[in-house]
């Protein structure tokens, strides 16, 4: 996992920032990036893609990861996202997370060309492969789903503390029954589609 900063350290590259995001495909919810310049040596053992670990276990890494590196997380609302499109609010928050760090001399992304005043590369399933953007992704996945129960404790009946706002079958039918809330994307064609069946409703009445 530390094979890519390795190589960029024997460049004469000496922070080297991961940078990743999450919520690109949930109905509801914010896009949320994270970037991390992890510590050399980095004593974080277990770092990886956050979906291949268990929650327990991202929680632990998470707060490893707070504790040694120097870290910064930011978060895009479902209406920042509507008014960009879901692959512009990603280059946008990772860009964002980006300038909030302390001085970098390289960038790692997973799977994102971005606009940067340093070298980068885009590494197509980045956070399996480099321990910088794995350590992001967890970040990033974390905070998100910190968020997302909190959410659905704030609307009940959603489910958002199980589903996180993706598409499931429970999500979709909560929409049907108790409506579109502000957290819902409305660009987002299942929610699109409520919307626009509510409005024919009123329009009925």
């Amino acid at each position: 996992m530390f094979s890519y900063e390795e190589a960029l350290k024997e460049e004469g590259y000496t922070r080297i920032a991961g940078c990743d995001e999450v919520g690109r495909g949930p109905l509801a919810g914010p896009l949320v990036a994270a970037a991390v310049v992890l510590p050399d040596p980095c004593p974080i053992e277990g770092l990886n893609d956050s979906k291949r670990l268990s929650e327990k276990r991202r929680n632990e890494l998470y707060d490893e990861i707070l504790a040694v590196a120097d870290c910064a997380v930011v978060s895009l609302s479902a209406k920042e996202v509507d008014s960009l499109n879901v692959y512009k609010a990603s280059r946008k928050a990772m860009e964002m997370a980006l300038k909030k760090l302390e001085a970098f001399d390289f960038v790692l992304s997973d799977a994102m060309e971005l606009s940067l005043s340093v070298p980068s590369r885009s590494l197509i399933k980045g956070d399996q492969k480099s321990a910088s953007i794995a350590a992001a992704s967890i970040l990033a996945k974390v905070h998100r789903d910190r968020y997302m129960v909190e959410l659905g404790q704030k609307h009940p009946g959603y489910g958002f503390e199980r589903h996180k706002g993706y598409p499931t079958k429970t999500h979709l039918q909560a929409i049907e029954n108790l409506g579109v809330i502000g957290e819902h994307r409305r660009s987002f064609s299942p929610v699109k589609r409520t919307l626009a069946r509510q409005m024919q409703w009123k329009l009925e009445e």
